[in-house]
């Protein structure tokens, strides 16, 4: 169906109805046709059209007439005037008086005819939308007018403003205790302050092209390897040491990056180098007290539980029920401290790097069945359904049975403790190629998402919903078992539906196995 508003103006009732039934034919739809020139003009004050046809000669006013009155109207709508041959002069002043888009002489061709009705509604399209572009423009031109006078102004407000920041973060910069430093993606120096020429002991000059991992280092990893793994999230390492190559000397830090420009394809990253010897020093006598005082206290408390189990055994007479009840609460409870300090022992320990794993072929079914075996009890009593799923029964792994053997107690201890009556705790146990993959599952209360990354922290008591009377030390001392073997411990969960517990250890699985698998 073709489009378009067309008014067509003759005053002889023959043309018009040719015009109807030729328009209709054609698939013109919105058609207006008019006898009288004077109704026309006053049917388009309210109603635009897209192309606006007129006979010459007419009783009322001549077609120039009328269509210089719809020209004041609509400027840039296409008009066509129909024309006798003898009216050829009228016509082509017309053209030129009130930009008249067609003259065509009676008798018209009617392919000829369809063909510029059609052009005609393009080009008022085509001039709609450019006077709507002009006057767009000169809105914006306007516009831009107005705030031009005003840029150079603000444009020195702005230069003041950023003279004034940039003198304030130069500062921050220079005066700053702590050494910042800035590094391209593969760690080359970019920039420093002197802080962190202070720490190396060399002026900027010597160290800006230089890498960073010449002067600044870990026990298990580069920078320049962690900053091609950090995209957007800070990344915090501990236990790095900065080096002054005049002196020899190593001075602990702690380190913080940063990526300055996010959207940038060329990475850049800004990094905070603190000195964290006077905190060291401080951890260190801290961890000694407490490793002096927990060793202390370990032999009163064996001699105080061995004595009471003298009593308890009847070596020193007869106890009534009342005693009994009495003598074991107080062997609970020096057993219970007895724990405590052997975890705070082992926690320093580890902490301390004091600690060597044992290291020895054993079969690691066997290992989990025996913890399996000594919690069941613990699992029946409250209708847990406890079980092993594995299809692994022989498989030998290279590791200190002793402390896997704590971590396996501490992770399917929890899930029974924090399993409702009638629940369910699944230990799942396999093989992926040469590396051990443990986990134990349970749909007990779970664990709310923001409190998951604090889990395996030092003094963590169970989350910010509900506090466990633990010390908080076994999940601790379950990571540092577990990261000591060079493996990974996570945990997975949803609050009311559940927790899951899982570790990793990478190639632990025995020759043996490994010809097996």
């Amino acid at each position: 169906m073709n489009k378009g508003k067309i008014v067509i103006v003759d005053d002889e009732k023959v043309v018009t109805s040719a015009f109807k039934t030729l328009l209709k034919v054609e698939g013109f739809n919105d058609g207006h046709f008019f006898n009288s020139p004077k109704e026309a003009l006053e049917f388009l004050k309210e109603n635009k059209p897209d192309i606006v046809i007129s006979d010459f000669l007419m009783p009322e006013m001549n077609g120039l007439e009328f269509l210089k009155g719809v020209n004041e109207l609509y400027p840039e709508v296409s008009k066509i005037l129909l024309t006798g041959y003898a009216d050829k002069e009228n016509a082509i002043k017309a053209i030129n008086e009130i930009g008249l888009y067609r003259y065509i002489e009676k008798p018209w061709d009617n392919d000829d005819l369809i063909i510029n009705i059609k052009n005609g509604i393009e080009r008022s399209y085509l001039l709609s939308e450019l006077r709507q572009k002009i006057e767009e423009l000169e809105s914006a031109k306007k516009e831009l007018e107005k705030y031009s006078h005003n840029l150079e102004q603000l444009v020195e407000e702005r230069t003041a403003d950023l003279k004034q920041s940039n003198a304030k973060l130069e500062g921050i910069v220079n005066y700053c205790a702590d050494g910042i430093i800035i590094l391209n993606e593969d760690g080359i120096i970019e920039q420093i302050n002197p802080a962190c020429e202070t720490m190396i002991g060399h002026i900027s000059s010597k160290l800006i092209g230089a890498s960073i991992d010449d002067y600044l280092f870990g026990k298990k990893t580069f920078i320049s390897k962690e900053l091609h793994r950090l995209d957007e999230s800070e990344l915090l390492l501990r236990d790095f040491c900065i080096k002054n190559p005049f002196t020899n000397s190593e001075t602990p830090v702690e380190v913080s990056f940063a990526r300055i420009n996010p959207d940038d394809k060329y990475k850049r990253f800004v990094g905070v180098i603190r000195d964290v010897t006077e905190q060291k020093k401080a951890d260190k006598l801290r961890d000694d007290f407490i490793a002096t005082l927990t060793h202390d206290l370990r032999t009163p408390l064996l001699a105080a539980i061995q004595t009471l189990k003298f009593f308890l055994e009847g070596a020193l007479g007869a106890l009534d029920d009342k005693q009994k009840l009495l003598l074991s609460t107080m062997q609970k409870s020096n057993e219970d401290l007895l724990g405590l300090v052997n975890a705070l022992l082992e926690v320093y320990k580890y902490d301390a790097e004091k600690l060597t794993l044992t290291k020895t072929n054993f079969n690691i079914y066997n290992l989990v069945k025996q913890v399996y075996d000594e919690l069941s009890p613990l699992a029946k009593s409250k209708n847990i359904d406890f079980k092993i799923n594995t299809d692994i029964s022989d498989t030998e792994i290279l590791a200190d049975r002793s402390e896997l053997r704590r971590v396996i107690c501490n992770l399917c201890g929890n899930a029974i403790n924090y399993t409702q009556e009638g629940g369910t705790v699944t230990i799942t146990l396999k093989v992926e190629g040469n590396d051990l993959i443990f986990s134990v599952s349970d749909n007990g209360t779970g664990i709310p998402q923001e409190d998951i990354p604090n889990m395996f922290q030092r003094f963590s008591q169970g989350t910010s919903k509900k506090r466990s009377t633990g010390t908080g030390l076994g999940l601790y001392l379950s990571r540092q078992i577990i990261e000591s073997h060079g493996g990974k411990i996570w945990l997975e969960s949803v609050l009311n539906k559940g927790s899951e517990f899982s570790f990793l250890l990478t190639d632990v699985v025995s020759e043996k196995e490994r010809s097996l698998l």
